[in-house]
């Protein structure tokens, strides 16, 4: 694990979420699109600063879809660690509902935790985890909110997470 650079206590476990990278729009089904360019340079940028910050997860769930698994490709990479990487069906087009649910799945020895999917379920869900005060950000693709959790993943509840970072790619 990577060593704490954001004040968090040894209780605390750390959630990340982002928004896959920009894809592009071929003939193809929603599922099977892939990367742009713009996604292809910026993903690795955002695994970056992932790693430079601190944010370095154990263990990651990823939607199943072409464009969410090639952000993850070009992240890891930036990443310098080895985390547990689950594809997961129910990640993509899901509501935050159901991401809170996998969230709440995440093995307990799991300290950052990395969830890598769509919107608008994502920004829902950082909407719905962030403490009273915190609300409104911005999820265009690529973009990054790590939050601060207290207690066992199971017990992650709506307005119980804290802000500790969020960035978008046209901030870096």
């Amino acid at each position: 694990m990577a060593s704490d650079t954001h004040g968090a206590d040894e209780t605390t476990r750390r959630l990340i979420l982002l928004r896959h990278a920009k894809s592009d729009w071929p003939d193809v089904p929603d599922h099977d699109r892939p990367l742009a360019k713009r996604g292809r340079r910026d993903a690795p940028r955002i695994g970056r600063w992932l790693r430079d910050r601190g944010y370095v997860p154990d263990t990651v769930i990823c939607s199943t879809a072409r464009r969410t698994r090639q952000t993850w490709d070009l992240v890891a990479p930036e990443l310098n660690g080895s985390p547990k990487v689950q594809f997961e069906d129910r990640a993509y087009a899901a509501s935050p509902q159901t991401l809170l649910y996998l969230c709440r799945g995440l093995p307990g020895p799991c300290r950052t935790a990395l969830l890598i999917g769509h919107n608008p379920g994502i920004e829902e869900l950082a909407d719905t985890l962030a403490a009273p005060g915190t609300s409104g950000l911005r999820f265009p693709t690529a973009a990054v909110a790590v939050f601060g959790v207290a207690g066992e993943w199971p017990e992650l509840s709506p307005g119980q997470a804290r802000l500790l970072d969020h960035v978008v790619p046209a901030d870096l």
